[in-house]
């Protein structure tokens, strides 16, 4: 029996009393993945981005592990939610226009020191201000780094497209805006290197391909590292006092790490571990997150249909983007069909191995998008459910 043969077995018995659709994450590996995130980061302790995760009682769980160390959010209002949950760290990694959320954090002492809020611009700051509704808690700010790879004088742009700053100077100048602002303190610089983290530099079938993404990483690991280093040197000089800088991602820990720049990592696909990272030279990590469809039809020979299962991922569309039928091997989706939104036909011999009623596991392209698609994880260990816990969504919250 092949390890994801077995896999499938302990799945099935331990979620034997539970009809599909239905979601697991299984803790052995989520475990497992925790450490080898923490090995890698080489004793930067690592913040968890919460997207990744969307479930409070596996952040909870992987906080009080050993090298990991606060909570990226990825809007306000959630981390607002988180904060009177009782984290007490929490970096929203992205700007916001949510006046209500800034009326609240202005006007709340444990809100305004749990929570840093990210910006790129002054208007950034203007926002806050008109949002304040008489709420006069100094606000935690965040300045991001763009990390894009800029070539050819600027005409060739390899990265996301997300803040606007990428020299130092551009930086340092927002930086003195919050320091001569009242009722705002900087205290971190942000920057995910999604060209360098989120990209798979191993693709099957396609070396040429993944030849020419590890030349491009590894001329933008050099650039990002000696540029991260002036901005931060640019910063300090404003504020001194500057208490992280984050970089990062999944893809990306170890190298981030080695940069004296850089106090934090931020991480969290690595902990369960979706498709998309298949494709990576850096390191491998065991799925942990996984959803099973029932089969409801047997069309024909070498053909069963699941219900459901049509869970796409954001980013640009493409195969990549479309969750993996996983378990048992073997089976690939119908071309002219793909997953759909009630019914998903699956081809391959061990269709004809499976009857009504049976479960196909398989896997998300992204990490915490899985989440929005179930209101519960069962947490398998072993071959028992020990635990069933509310996601984001279970517990009545959908932030974007």
């Amino acid at each position: 029996m092949t390890a994801r043969a077995a896999d499938r077995a302990r799945y099935d018995r331990a979620t034997a009393h539970l009809d599909a659709p239905l979601a697991i994450v299984d803790l052995d590996a989520f475990d497992a993945n925790a450490d080898d995130l923490a090995r890698r980061a080489g004793g930067k302790p690592i913040r968890v981005a919460s997207k990744s995760v969307r479930c409070r009682a596996l952040l909870e769980r992987v906080l009080a592990r050993e090298g990991f160390q606060g909570i990226m959010s990825f809007t306000l209002a959630e981390s607002l939610w988180l904060a009177r949950s009782g984290f007490d760290d929490i970096l929203l990694a992205y700007p916001s226009a949510d006046q209500d959320a800034f009326a609240e954090l202005a006007g709340d002492p444990k809100l305004a020191a749990a929570v840093t809020v990210m910006v790129d611009d002054p208007a950034h700051l203007q926002l806050i201000e008109n949002s304040r509704r008489g709420g006069t808690e100094v606000v935690r700010v965040c300045l991001e780094l763009d990390t894009s790879l800029k070539l050819l004088g600027g005409r060739l742009r390899i990265g996301a497209r997300r803040s606007p700053l990428h020299s130092p100077e551009q930086v340092a100048e927002v930086a003195r805006a919050v320091a001569e602002r009242p009722g705002f303190k900087l205290v971190g610089i942000m920057a995910y290197e999604g060209h360098i983290a989120g990209v798979g530099d191993s693709v099957a079938g396609r070396p040429l391909r993944s030849r020419a993404v590890r030349l491009m990483q590894a001329t933008a690991k050099k650039e990002l590292a000696a540029r991260r280093a002036e901005v931060v040197r640019a910063v300090r000089r404003v504020a001194p006092d500057l208490e992280f800088v984050n970089g990062g991602g999944t893809g990306s820990v170890q190298h981030t790490a080695a940069e004296g720049a850089v106090t934090e990592i931020g991480a969290g696909s690595g902990l369960y571990v979706p498709r998309l990272f298949d494709n990576y030279t850096s390191f491998s990590g065991r799925p942990a997150a996984l959803f099973a469809m029932p089969v409801v039809r047997r069309p024909g020979v070498g053909v069963v249909t699941v219900l459901g299962g049509g869970y796409p991922a954001s980013g640009a569309a493409g195969p990549d983007r479309l969750p993996v039928p996983y378990l048992p091997e073997g089976l690939k989706y119908d071309p002219q069909e793909g997953p759909g939104e009630v019914q998903t036909p699956l081809l391959g011999a061990p269709a004809d191995d499976l009857l009504l009623g049976d479960k196909v596991w398989f896997r998300h392209a992204k990490a915490g998008e899985l989440c929005e698609r179930f209101d519960v994880l069962h947490l398998v260990e072993g071959d028992e459910v020990t635990a069933t816990v509310p996601t984001y969504r279970g517990e009545g919250h959908t932030f974007l």
